[in-house]
């Protein structure tokens, strides 16, 4: 599978996952108007949807359908566009643009942003209890889901993110920080699609070293990209980690070391799948792709 076909791949899981959101959102009968649009925009504003993408391919690879998954692909989406509303704010990254949009808090305020993303927080997990009544794996999926949003995972990351900026730290606290911050979630998605499918634990236990190695691969190359790639590729100004002098993977090992280890991340994820067969032909491909972003 190329780029192109990788690329064809999220997008219609994208689109996928935006139906199944709107739908969701058409729900929100009582909400005050300004929140649902709040939400929407952010929610709406692009982005590959890379998190729903692997819960989703995750349940495809175990049983052959996706649609087990798709509540909790829908939460995840929600779960990451509230920590980016977030962390766009200015008591935290102060960034103008996000996907090359205007920021939540630009086209609104800063209170409606920060209860839009709480709003999407919450709610997410409303989508994941309604689905408890008909998956037996769907309690242990919220239990995940939710240390892998909170202080153990993505917030404890964004913690971690903030203590370090501004200072000179090795790279194995540098690691420490990426796979809470944004390596948790993603792990987090694929064991949950495959878990809602039924898999066994040895497919998860698999899956989930798959999935620790591309969130890896993908926030190495995220620091690449921030240096070498367009504001039009990434979204938002190149150089914002630099300007918020935040501790990259480029910042401490150089450019071409840090290439080198988001390729031996990528090999790791594709060990992981050592004992699958042609099914698990797109999660290949997929790391391959995660590291190739724009090279």
């Amino acid at each position: 599978m190329n780029c192109r076909d990788m690329n064809t791949f999220l997008s219609e899981k994208a689109r996928e996952v935006e139906r199944a959101l709107e739908s969701y959102l058409d729900t929100w009968t009582n909400a005050p108007d300004t929140l649902r649009e709040a939400a929407r925009y952010s929610l709406f504003a692009g982005g590959k949807r890379l998190r729903p993408a692997l819960a989703l391919g995750a349940a495809e690879m175990v049983c052959g359908n996706d649609a087990a998954a798709m509540p909790a692909a829908c939460a995840l989406e929600m779960i990451h566009t509230y920590s980016l509303i977030h962390d766009d704010l200015p008591a935290m990254d102060n960034d103008d643009l996000r996907r090359g949009k205007p920021t939540l808090h630009n086209v609104t305020d800063e209170a409606t942003a920060i209860l839009a993303g709480d709003a999407l927080l919450t709610m997410a997990f409303h989508i994941l209890a309604r689905d408890a009544a008909l998956n037996p794996a769907a309690i242990q999926v919220v239990a995940e889901i939710a240390e892998a949003a909170g202080a153990w995972g993505m917030v404890g990351g964004q913690v971690l993110d903030m203590a370090h900026e501004g200072q000179r730290i090795d790279v194995g606290s540098l690691r420490r920080t990426h796979a809470l911050k944004t390596g948790a979630l993603i792990r987090t998605a694929v064991r949950v699609g495959a878990l809602l499918a039924g898999a066994d634990a040895k497919i998860v236990e698999a899956l989930t070293h798959y999935g620790e190695a591309i969130g890896l691969a993908f926030q190495i190359t995220d620091d690449i990209l921030d240096v070498t790639g367009s504001e039009e590729a990434i979204g938002k100004p190149v150089g914002s980690d630099a300007a918020n002098e935040k501790a990259t993977y480029p910042s401490l090992v150089g450019l071409e070391r840090a290439r080198r280890l988001a390729d031996e991340a990528a090999q790791q994820a594709l060990d992981a799948l050592e004992g699958f067969g042609s099914e698990a032909d797109l999660f290949r491909a997929l790391a391959k792709f995660i590291v190739n972003r724009d090279r």
